[in-house]
């Protein structure tokens, strides 16, 4: 028989499938998806009218143009997204809370003011966006993954909280004239890069339902990768934006720590400051991101939520090549030196480096000091507290721990780092960011221009996307949390089992490298977006989105030429 926990997933799984309209819902049985792989693109399309992919396959700067005009009423907009992630929730598995219902009354009541001579509520008026279930929204519950958050507020019952608060972000959101319609999946624990828990399962990427979406954000790389919503926002304390991103061929930013509003989400471990988790949308587009950033950087978020740095948009560094000059140099680090890129991503990489150089922009060998212990600390302070946090949630539904997080934070709690150890760590930290900002300045002596590098281009993964029950690299990320720098996500490529072939003399590094190595399926992996990241130092979103954007313009029109 089933457990207690075991029914109450099951129970909020089928709430979730029943919060579907009925004429949304996909003939059964679904397809598989050894028999059918891809599922975005022109797959999804067929049960969509041609009115609804003319909305929702336009990014968020188009939607917002057309709603804020007057041109496209906010109810049709967010209709359309309402089925669109109806259906990508149907083959990938990718929502936790549906409320199309409270959406769809919101975007009417936007209409009427529109219609009663208001003008647009503000930049984002009209603009359905989606949210990781980390994010309170008024109206529905907020799980993040716990079985036994159902039917509480964050694990606690009699608060007066419980589907009654907005964070801080959502609130701003809401401000601006956008519509939060839906929230996405992630793993519970958020401490994955495999988007899986007791509620949903398996979080599918859309365009290869073989592999993972990445996580922990992966639940909105997978809505947003089916065009489910045009943009949305999700966390990273160790790659959980950017990785997504990659897996599903979008656009996505780790800003700094203190640039958008942490404040009233969820999280694990949430007196963890050594590292923290910082906010920040992804998007179907470049451009997409620059709207967000400005329009909630106007809502002045440091008179809200005190972690915030008080730094409004600053336009001048979304133009590096006005303060620069015509040059730039990026520093190139193509590997962490712990498990190497599979085929496609060192020619996603060589392609991007290729275009630097074309464009008559200079490369240097990125050699800081050592990331690997970047890496290791940043491991190290996630475990800190040996498991309390994580198995105090478990626990309150006595459910299954998924496996992958269970390597990491052992089958009951531990021994918590005492509070000179913790002291320690933060040294260290702070030593090592030392090191590494000292590295950066020193690299004027390297360029032509006697400036310090630009930014760092590197992969995101070592792998397109994790296999299910297969290794799971993750040093191309935990760095920049470690640092607090900026990185921006981009899409540049796909897997193409005739070119990224199978390198039988690949001779590996280390035990790690070896196992992706032999891990590496060209076949499996074939289609399957490819991304890289672009690295910045502290609060530099807006001139690493302006690097991005010239990257990605000529990376672009080089494609379309080919």
């Amino acid at each position: 028989m089933a457990s207690s926990w075991e029914k109450l997933a099951s129970k909020k799984r089928d709430s979730i499938l029943a919060a579907i309209p009925p004429e949304w819902r996909l003939p059964q049985p679904l397809p598989t998806p050894e028999a059918q792989k891809v599922v975005a693109g022109s797959y999804v399309r067929q049960f969509l009218s041609a009115r609804e992919v003319e909305i929702t396959e336009n990014d968020a700067v188009t939607i917002t143009e057309h709603t804020t005009s007057g041109k496209w009423k906010a109810t049709e907009v967010v209709t359309a997204f309402c089925h669109r992630a109806a259906l990508a929730h149907q083959l990938t598995n990718c929502l936790h809370e549906i409320f199309f219902e409270q959406a769809i009354e919101h975007a009417k009541r936007l209409d009427a003011a529109f219609a009663a001579g208001n003008g647009p509520i503000g930049p984002l008026h009209g603009l359905p966006v989606s949210f990781k279930d980390q994010f309170h929204v008024k109206g529905v519950e907020t799980t993040m993954g716990y079985v036994g958050w159902i039917d509480t507020f964050e694990g606690l019952k009699g608060t007066g909280k419980e589907k009654n608060v907005d964070s801080e972000l959502v609130r701003e959101a809401k401000a601006l004239g956008a519509v939060p319609f839906c929230k996405t999946s992630l793993p519970h624990t958020v401490m994955s890069g495999i988007t899986w828990n007791n509620i949903v399962g398996f979080t599918l990427n859309p365009h290869n339902r073989l592999l993972s979406c990445g996580g922990s954000s992966g639940g909105e790389g997978a809505l947003i990768g089916m065009r489910g919503s045009p943009i949305g926002f999700g966390t990273d304390i160790g790659g959980s934006i950017r990785i997504p991103s990659a897996f599903n061929g979008l656009y996505g930013i780790r800003p700094s720590f203190g640039r958008l509003p942490y404040a009233g989400a969820a999280n694990s471990m949430p007196g963890q400051n050594t590292i923290p988790s910082v906010c920040g949308p992804l998007a179907t587009s470049l451009g997409s991101l620059k709207l967000m950033l400005q329009a909630i950087l106007s809502q002045e978020p440091w008179q809200h939520d005190p972690a915030v740095v008080e730094l409004p948009w600053r336009d001048d560094l979304y133009t590096p090549l006005s303060a620069f000059g015509a040059k730039l140099t990026f520093g190139l680090l193509p590997t962490d030196g712990l498990v190497n890129p599979q085929p496609a991503i060192r020619r996603a990489f060589e392609t991007v480096k290729d275009l630097i150089i074309s464009m008559g922009h200079e490369v240097v060998e990125w050699k800081p000091p050592s990331q690997q212990n970047l890496v290791k600390l940043a491991l190290e302070v996630f475990t800190a507290d040996a498991g309390l946090d994580i198995w105090h949630h478990i626990g309150l539904s006595d459910e299954t721990l998924a496996s992958d997080v269970a390597a990491l934070y052992g089958k009951e709690p531990g021994t918590p780092k005492t509070v000179d150890k913790m002291w320690e760590a933060n040294l260290r930290l702070r030593q090592y960011q030392k090191e590494y900002m000292d590295y950066w300045n020193s690299t004027a002596t390297m360029t032509k221009s006697g400036r310090p590098v630009d930014a760092v281009l590197t992969p995101v993964s070592a792998v397109p996307a994790f296999q299910f029950g297969k290794s799971i690299p993750i040093g191309y990320t935990p760095w920049v949390n470690a640092l607090d720098y900026t990185s921006v996500v981009f899409p540049v490529t796909k897997v193409d089992k005739n070119i990224d072939t199978f390198d039988d003399q690949y001779r590996p590094i280390n035990e790690a490298d070896k196992q992706a190595w032999q891990e590496n399926d060209p076949e499996l992996e074939h289609g399957t977006p490819v991304g890289l990241q672009l690295v910045g130092r502290r609060l530099q979103e807006e001139k690493i989105l302006g690097l991005v954007d010239l990257i990605s313009t000529s990376l672009a029109a080089k494609q379309k030429i080919m």
